[in-house]
C-alpha cells in the first residue's frame, strides 16, 4: 500500500469546517475530511516545529530531554525503515528549518527530496542592499522583527503570481512527483507545506478575501511571540482592527493552502490512487491569533493550538469513516505509518500505532503529555487537562549524544542570550533505551508562566475557568497520572524537582 503524509504547518483545528462551522473557506480539505476518519482528541507532543518532526521521524518525545535539534545517532528514522520495507520514499517541502544547522539529518533519510526555497528567512536569495527601500508590509515586519522583513522580502520580491507562492509550489511539486514516479510503487510521499505558518503574507484575491479594512499598511503580518516582552509590547499597542487584520491574513493563507492542496487531491483522482493509498492530513501545532493576548504556540499549551486536526483515508476502511475519540498525538505517527507499511519499530519508542482505532478500538492511551522543553508540562485524559508550570528557576539540562547549537525559544535570561554552544557538565547514559552515552549540558531558559492550570474540557471547552485551586480531587488525580507517565518514560530527575512533582 502507498502512504501519503500531508503536514500543513500551524493549521488551527477550531477554524476548520470539518470540526465546527468556520468563516474560512477550505472546500478541498472539507471534501477530504468528509470521506475520512476524523480524530477529535489528537494532540501535539514536543513543541514547536523540529521537536515535533523528531517525534515523527524517530518515535521519541524530546521535550523532557532536549530542545530543537538534529536527529540523534540512536534514532532509527522512519524513512529508512519504510525503504527497508520496500517503499520508495520522498519528501516535498518548503519547510526551510530542515536545512538549517540546528536540524541537520532529517532530509538525508529520504531517497529523494524536492525543496521549495525562500520561505520566511531561508538563506535563498542574496540580502538586499542596505539602501534599497522596503514595501510597507516588509517594513511593518521589520518594525517588530528587525531584519526579518528585509530578509523575507529579498526572497519574495520577484513573486508576481499566485503560482509563485509557496503552497502552489509545494503541492504542485507533490503532484508532479506522483506523475513522474508512477512505476516506483509502493511509495511513501511526505508532503510538507510550511504555510499556514507566518508571515501571513498572501497575494490577491486572498489578501482582500477576509479583510474589509483600509489603512492596514502599518500592520505587521508577522507579530512577535518568541520574545515574551516584545509580544507584550505588541499587544499594548495593537488595536482590535490590527488583530482582525492579522486574523484575516491567516484566513486568506488557509484558503490559499486549501486551493493547492486540492491540486494534489485531483492528482490522486486522476491516477485512481485512492484504492491503494493511505492519506494522512495533519499539522504539527496550531497558531494562537490573539487569544489570551498571545500569538503562536508557546506554553501554556491551551487546546487552541495543542488539540490539532487529524484526518485519515484508508482504502481498507472506506465504508467505515467516522469520528475517532481515542487519545492520540504527534509521536504516534511513527508507529502508525510503519504498521500501515507492514513494518514496525526496531526498538522501544514513545510511539503507539492508532491503526486499532480505525478497526473500532476505543483507545490506545488513557492519558498523554505534551510541552516545550524548559517550560511547563501538560497532560490530558480527554476530559481534563492539567498544565504544571515550573516552580522557579531551578536546574535544567540538555541530554544529547551531540554537541550542537540548539534553537531555543525563550532563551534570554536577563540580558544574556544563551543559544550558543555550552560546555557540558558531564557525560553518561541518561536517556532510556539509548545505546550511546549523552552529554549533560546546563541550559538557562526563562519560564513563560509560573501559574498552574486545571481545566474541565467537557464543560469548559474554551479553557477559561482554572479549577486548580478548587477541584483538588481532579487535580491530584491528574498529577498522579502525570507522575506515572514521566516515571514510565524515564524523565530526568531534575525535571521532577523543577516542576515541583
Amino acid at each position: 500500500m502507498n502512504i501519503i503524509l500531508v503536514l500543513i504547518d500551524s493549521l488551527n483545528r477550531h477554524q476548520m469546517n470539518a470540526y465546527k462551522d468556520s468563516w474560512i473557506k477550505t472546500p478541498n480539505i472539507d471534501a477530504f475530511a468528509a470521506k475520512s476518519f476524523r480524530f477529535d482528541n489528537h494532540f501535539v507532543g514536543s513543541l514547536p516545529c523540529m521537536p515535533a518532526r523528531r517525534e515523527i521521524f524517530s518515535g521519541q518525545k524530546e521535550m523532557m530531554w532536549r530542545p530543537w535539534g538534529p536527529l540523534e545517532p540512536s534514532d532509527i528514522p522512519l524513512p529508512h525503515l519504510l525503504a527497508d520495507a520496500g517503499l520508495t520514499t520522498a519528501l516535498v517541502t518548503d519547510h526551510y528549518h530542515y536545512w538549517e544547522e540546528p536540524a541537520n539529518g532529517y532530509l538525508q533519510t529520504y531517497q529523494s527530496v524536492h525543496l521549495v526555497r525562500g520561505h520566511e528567512i531561508d538563506f535563498w536569495n542574496p540580502p538586499l542592499p542596505a539602501d534599497e527601500p522596503l514595501p510597507a508590509f516588509a517594513q511593518a515586519i521589520d518594525n517588530w522583527r528587525p531584519g526579518y522583513g528585509r530578509r523575507y522580502y529579498a526572497n519574495v520580491k520577484d513573486f508576481k503570481r499566485e503560482e509563485d507562492f509557496f503552497p502552489a509550489k509545494v503541492f504542485s511539486g507533490a503532484a508532479e512527483w506522483l506523475r513522474r514516479n508512477d512505476r516506483n510503487r509502493p511509495f511513501f510521499l511526505h508532503v510538507e507545506s510550511f504555510d499556514v505558518h507566518e508571515p501571513f503574507h498572501v497575494p490577491e484575491p486572498y489578501f482582500s478575501m477576509y479583510n474589509k479594512e483600509t489603512g492596514t499598511d502599518d500592520f505587521t503580518v508577522w507579530p512577535p511571540y518568541q520574545d515574551a516582552k516584545k509580544q507584550a509590547a505588541y499587544f499594548a499597542k495593537a488595536s482590535e482592527k490590527e488583530l482582525n487584520f492579522v486574523r484575516s491574513q491567516y484566513a486568506g493563507k488557509m484558503t490559499m493552502v486549501d486551493k493547492w492542496f486540492g491540486h494534489l487531491m485531483a492528482e490522486l483522482d486522476r491516477q485512481n490512487l485512492w484504492k491503494d493509498t493511505m492519506v494522512i492530513v495533519t499539522t504539527d501545532h496550531g497558531h494562537d491569533l490573539g487569544e489570551r493576548k498571545a500569538f503562536g504556540k508557546s506554553y501554556p499549551h491551551y487546546d487552541s493550538h495543542a488539540n490539532i486536526p487529524l484526518f485519515v483515508w484508508h482504502p481498507d476502511f472506506a465504508d467505515k469513516t467516522r469520528k475517532v475519540t481515542g487519545l492520540t498525538q504527534t509521536v504516534d505517527l511513527y508507529a502508525t505509518v510503519l504498521e500501515a507499511a507492514g513494518s514496525k519499530p526496531l526498538k522501544d519508542t514513545h510511539s503507539r500505532s492508532w491503526m486499532p482505532l480505525l478497526k473500532g478500538d476505543e483507545s490506545i492511551r488513557s492519558a498523554l503529555t505534551y510541552g516545550t522543553f524548559g517550560q511547563g508540562i501538560c497532560i490530558t485524559d480527554g476530559n481534563w487537562s492539567l498544565f504544571k508550570s515550573p516552580v522557579d528557576d531551578r536546574g535544567l539540562f540538555i541530554y544529547s549524544s551531540l554537541i550542537y547549537r540548539p534553537l531555543v525559544v525563550d532563551s534570554q535570561v536577563g540580558s544574556q542570550i544563551v543559544t550558543d554552544v555550552t560546555v557540558p557538565a558531564e557525560s553518561g547514559n541518561f536517556v532510556p533505551d539509548s545505546p550511546f552515552p549523552q552529554w549533560k549540558t546546563p541550559m538557562k531558559i526563562a519560564p513563560r508562566n509560573l501559574e498552574n492550570f486545571l481545566f474541565d474540557r467537557r464543560n469548559d471547552p474554551s479553557q477559561t475557568k482554572n479549577l486548580w485551586a478548587t477541584n483538588i480531587q481532579q487535580r491530584e488525580r491528574m498529577l498522579d497520572a502525570l507522575r506515572g507517565i514521566l516515571k514510565a518514560e524515564g524523565a530526568p530527575p531534575e525535571q521532577w524537582e523543577r516542576l515541583g512533582l
